[in-house]
């Protein structure tokens, strides 16, 4: 059977121990309380000293405790700022995806509009170009060299015609289709464009190597050293490529060579211009300077008659001997 739930705390001795118990402390308490009462009444200095060092003793366990306390005040703050932080944290990183969004748009139209620009300008230097295409793709890690143009015959391209782009000379053309052109780049091993130096119209031939850059031969029987900087620029000798177009930059010093980097880079490159081969201009025809003719002496006529001796000719002189008498 259950025992009553209204049981006095004398049936319990665990009860019984903690009543007296709490008896004891009150008791002894008040008793505590009552002599230092007494004591600040009689003896102020002696209750001031003993406060004191009560509060010596107790400062670290109260500051020990206060610690406790603010820490697990903290918590909720901290779980409500550590959802806070994450939330904007949040925010911002897709603020920064945006910003970066608009900021890689705004960075390719502005590198569209500089490269358009300079296409501009080339179209503006050259009198009569046949097409602006878009080069659709280029080998760039085999060791031939080429790239494919989107306009073949039926734009008027045609074999063996220059290609250039906004920062130099690409190359020219090899093969065409209808609507398809095949460039072999400057870059090619097959490739050897006449080039000259523009500080001092060094003539030189910039041969492609294969592996992106191109070597710069000089073709002078002196040697010419090659310094890094130098810039080469078509010289328009033997036709093809017309002159004054950026070719290559040198990379290192070179005494009958060195290896140069093109302007123009078909990896890089959207659009191309396709122009028509340059011809150098034939030297003038001489013209011929006519000499003038020297003026007969006129003949005599038959009707006129001979001059006859005039009647008084003059005496002739005398004899030697004559003058000796």
């Amino acid at each position: 059977m259950a025992p009553p739930r209204n049981r006095r705390p004398g049936f319990s001795r665990r009860a019984q121990y903690g009543l007296f118990l709490g008896y004891v402390i009150a008791v002894a308490g008040s008793l505590v309380a009552a002599v230092l009462l007494a004591l600040s009444a009689i003896d102020p200095p002696a209750f001031a000293v003993l406060r004191a060092t009560v509060a010596e003793v107790t400062t670290p366990m109260s500051s020990g405790l206060s610690a406790v306390g603010q820490w697990f005040g903290s918590i909720p703050g901290g779980i409500g700022s550590y959802v806070g932080v994450h939330d904007e944290n949040k925010r911002l990183h897709k603020q920064l995806a945006d910003q970066h969004a608009l900021y890689m748009r705004a960075r390719s139209l502005v590198y569209d509009n500089r490269r358009l620009t300079a296409l501009l300008r080339l179209r503006e230097r050259i009198t009569e170009p046949v097409v602006t295409a878009r080069l659709v793709s280029s080998s760039a890690t085999s060791t031939r060299r080429f790239a494919v143009l989107n306009a073949g015959s039926w734009q008027g391209v045609a074999s063996g015609q220059p290609v250039t782009g906004p920062d130099g000379l690409v190359g020219r053309v090899l093969e065409t289709g209808p609507n398809s052109a095949r460039v072999l780049l400057l870059t090619d091993g097959e490739s050897v464009v006449p080039v000259r130096r523009t500080r001092d119209g060094l003539p030189a031939l910039a041969a492609g190597r294969g592996d992106g850059l191109v070597d710069i031969r000089s073709v002078a029987m002196s040697n010419a050293g090659f310094t890094p900087g130098d810039v080469f620029v078509t010289s328009g000798i033997g036709g093809i490529y017309p002159p004054d177009v950026p070719v290559a930059r040198v990379l290192r010093h070179g005494r009958d060579s060195a290896p140069a980097r093109s302007y123009s880079q078909p990896d890089t490159l959207d659009y191309a211009m396709v122009q028509r081969a340059f011809m150098p201009p034939l030297p003038p025809t001489p013209v011929p300077v006519p000499v003038a003719k020297p003026i007969p002496a006129p003949k005599p006529s038959k009707s006129a008659k001979p001059r006859s001796a005039p009647d008084s000719a003059p005496a002739p002189a005398p004899a030697a001997s004559a003058v000796a008498r």
